[in-house]
């Protein structure tokens, strides 16, 4: 569907250059699985003018479609149809912009991905039902499965579990702000993920030493858990500190994580399901229930409002999302935002 996109507006291009109506941008990149940094730049219609117009153009890694990003966030084919029409393709001559729906596709386009849309039913290893549907990249786009894959799931489970793409800063930042804005969807309770291998690199310990003990580092590194803790609390998430536990780490480690959280007034959970599949995951389960079923998190509260403007909203999430002191915008970044 991407790369359609791409071709019927090359097309286009190609067939109204003299007529004033030729585009004085082209945004549109084109998609592919492999990720080949020669042909992330690259000029396209060279030798005559049979094989199109010369322009500047590039690939990006199939996840990073914006397709990609839409298909997660519709709740229905219609949903779709109206968010692939908003997709910007360029610029006119005038400086307006140019979108599929001037494009005159964003009907073909929906018709590719009618099947796209509807969530992939798989098994795992010991039989549980999952359903496992999109993979936006959560540094360009929001980093979450689909709308619908989730609110499927919430039809057929009592608990039902998803992941945000990375941490509980930008992973966590954009699967509120984004996902569960968009979707009226409210968690009743997050889960963040450590190991004495992240604490112990956020702490300074050298990579190659991070399997070995090093006290001191895990504890330094426990500044970095503490300002996830932080997010968290500001969306109003009940939280469970959920410790991947490897067969190198030692019940020192863990105390020292597990006596921090109790500190917090955080539960904390030793997660061996890497090693012993469902078994190992109990602990943590029944903990993740028993806080659903009493304590479960407050309303949520977002980090910025949809009425921000987009300097607004960059700046609330890089002050109170990232600690950072103050947004200070370049020439550059001030033309892309006006």
């Amino acid at each position: 569907a991407h790369n359609t996109t791409s071709a019927l507006l090359d097309n286009y291009v190609y067939r109204i250059q003299g007529s004033g109506k030729q585009l004085k941008e082209v945004l549109w990149k084109r998609v592919l699985d492999v990720n080949d940094r020669n042909l992330r730049h690259i000029v396209t219609g060279l030798n005559g003018s049979a094989n199109g117009i010369t322009q500047e153009s590039g690939f990006d890694i199939t996840a990073a479609s914006e397709l990609m990003a839409i298909l997660c966030l519709a709740e229905n084919e219609s949903d779709l149809r109206r968010r692939i029409e908003n997709i910007l393709l360029g610029y006119t001559l005038d400086g307006n912009p140019f979108t599929v729906k001037d494009l005159g596709v964003a009907g073909a386009i929906t018709v590719l991905m009618k099947d796209a849309i509807h969530p992939n039913l798989v098994q795992t290893t010991e039989s549980t039902a999952a359903f496992v549907h999109g993979g936006p990249f959560a540094n360009i786009a929001h980093g979450c499965n689909s709308v619908v894959a989730t609110k499927m799931a919430m039809t057929y489970g009592d608990y039902v579990i998803t992941e945000a793409g990375f941490g509980a800063d930008l992973g966590a930042e954009k699967f509120f702000n984004i996902k569960y804005r968009k979707s009226g969807l409210r968690p009743k309770l997050t889960v963040i993920v450590v190991t004495s291998q992240g604490l112990k690199m956020h702490g300074g310990t050298p990579e190659k030493q991070i399997k070995e003990p090093d006290m001191e580092g895990l504890k330094k590194g426990l500044e970095n858990l503490e300002k996830h803790l932080d997010n968290l609390a500001a969306f109003g998430q009940t939280v469970v500190v959920a410790f991947n536990k490897y067969d190198f780490d030692r019940e020192e480690e863990i105390d020292v994580v597990r006596q921090y959280c109790n500190g917090k007034g955080v539960r904390f959970a030793v997660n061996e399901a890497f090693y012993k599949g469902g078994e190992g995951g109990v602990e943590l389960a029944e903990m993740v229930v028993d806080a659903i079923e009493n304590d479960p998190s407050k309303e949520l509260q977002f980090t910025y409002d949809d009425e921000d403007t987009i300097d607004e909203k960059i700046e609330k999430i890089a002050v109170n999302i990232y600690g950072a002191r103050d947004v200070v915008f370049g020439e550059k970044a001030m033309k892309i935002l006006k």
